[in-house]
């Protein structure tokens, strides 16, 4: 199913989990399994510490307000250990890791929401099209306060999601803070299952396709082959280019991304991973076979881009095969490896980062785009002044004159401005490529 890493593990990208690439060790592989077991010296363990540990294990248990008893404090000393690693390490008890084996088949009730953690704040990566978050409006950058008045400030990530997750049908509600927005904003959802349809399509004009990528799926790859043959069938004719859009795309599964960058790729490696464990290590490398057959393509990015999305964008970028255009990406680069423990709990461990092709990580850095466009929108000035002219005058001569087919391909394009200022341009470059590749826009 899934390209190995570990025998019988699978590279998956966590979802709703924080975003980053896991890979999952089977649950009845033994410890030493782990990344951690290389052949490295171990340094002894500092046994002063460990008696520290003890010691003020036993004065929380006697003096402490109320009985505490020993699997709490272990839990919560494992988990305080990891969390302050980084963002994405975390101590898994068994529910948690038992929902996060749920998420990760996509068998769950939710939002749609994929999420992170900064300074101690869960922010917003991005919705996911066609979920009950992006049905309400909840954006990128967006800072969930409280879940059903629950205060999600200091708490796990992991726990935190799992407040969101729920029975398909069932209300929440979330308190949000938007930059740039005085007051909280309270969103009241309906859970439901979601179903990721990852690959979206249409034809833009006649010759330029463009295909949208929502997140990054088992059968995502192949549905980018279809949807490009699927707009070459409509067009009656090979596309002249294409436009593929990632933005607010949060990542998924990394052999999706590897399999939708090799769709355009005749060779060349497109994404490479390194860790201190020899088993953290692994180079991914494109096979012949461009579906556009070297037809221009342009990659829109934007902050909500993640992860393997990242993967994918890197990928076209340093093998010069596409321009990338938008806003600089969200910068999400470490690799967290899943690894079961003893009665049903795990922990979730960063152990390696991954590297575009030329080498560059884009840990807390980004994808910066060839073609730096900003978002927004392209709206009617209400300006009367400005929007003088001879129409507006009274008692003006009316045009009788039919409208000719080039009007109405202007009128499309306005629109396609107002709407999509990025697509927009990305469209108009694109029709450029193609001219310079040799063919008329």
């Amino acid at each position: 199913m899934f390209a190995p890493f570990f025998k019988s593990a699978a590279f998956i990208f966590s979802c709703m989990l924080g975003m980053s690439l896991t890979v999952m060790i089977p649950a009845n592989a033994a410890p030493t399994s782990a990344p951690a077991a290389h052949t490295q010296a171990q340094t002894p363990l500092p046994w002063q510490q460990v008696r520290l540990l003890a010691d003020v294990m036993q004065l929380v248990k006697e003096d402490y307000v109320q009985p505490v008893d020993d699997t709490t404090l272990i839990n919560n000393a494992i988990s305080g250990m990891l969390a302050g690693l980084d963002p994405h390490s975390a101590f898994l008890d068994k529910s948690d890791y038992q929902q996060m084996q749920i998420v990760t088949t996509g068998e769950f009730g939710g939002l749609g929401l994929e999420v992170t953690q900064q300074d101690g704040a869960v922010v917003v990566i991005s919705p996911i099209d066609g979920t009950p978050a992006a049905q309400a409006g909840i954006q990128t950058g967006d800072i969930i306060l409280q879940v059903n008045g629950t205060s999600l400030d200091g708490m796990n990530l992991d726990k935190a999601v799992a407040l969101m997750r729920g029975r398909p049908g069932t209300a929440i509600t979330l308190t949000i803070l938007r930059h740039a927005v005085a007051k909280p904003l309270e969103f009241k959802l309906i859970r439901a299952e979601v179903h990721m349809a990852s690959v979206r399509s249409r034809l833009l004009q006649p010759g330029y396709g463009y295909v949208r990528i929502s997140q990054y799926s088992e059968d995502t790859g192949e549905g980018v082959i279809n949807a490009v043959r699927s707009l070459s069938k409509q067009n009656k004719a090979p596309l002249k280019g294409l436009i593929l859009d990632l933005r607010n795309n949060p990542g998924g599964l990394v052999d999706a991304a590897v399999d939708v960058s090799n769709a355009f790729l005749n060779s060349g490696i497109i994404v490479s991973a390194r860790g201190r464990a020899p088993n953290s290590n692994f180079v991914r490398r494109a096979t012949p076979g461009d579906i556009l057959s070297g037809a221009p393509l342009v990659v829109l990015v934007n902050a909500g881009t993640a992860s393997a999305a990242e993967i994918n964008a890197g990928a076209l970028q340093d093998n010069h095969r596409a321009l990338i255009l938008g806003t600089q990406t969200f910068g999400k680069g470490s690799v967290q490896t899943v690894i079961p423990l003893p009665e049903g709990a795990a922990i979730k461990l960063t152990t390696s980062l991954y590297y575009t092709p030329s080498g560059h990580s884009i840990q807390a850095e980004g994808i910066k785009p060839d073609i730096v466009v900003p978002e927004f929108n392209v709206a009617v000035s209400k300006d009367a002044n400005r929007n003088l002219t001879e129409a507006n005058l009274e008692g003006h001569l009316a045009n009788t004159a039919p409208t000719p087919e080039a009007a109405a391909g202007i009128t499309a394009a306005d629109q396609l401005a107002q709407q999509d200022f990025q697509l927009y341009q990305a469209l108009i470059i694109l029709k450029g490529l193609s001219f310079v590749a040799g063919g008329p826009g």
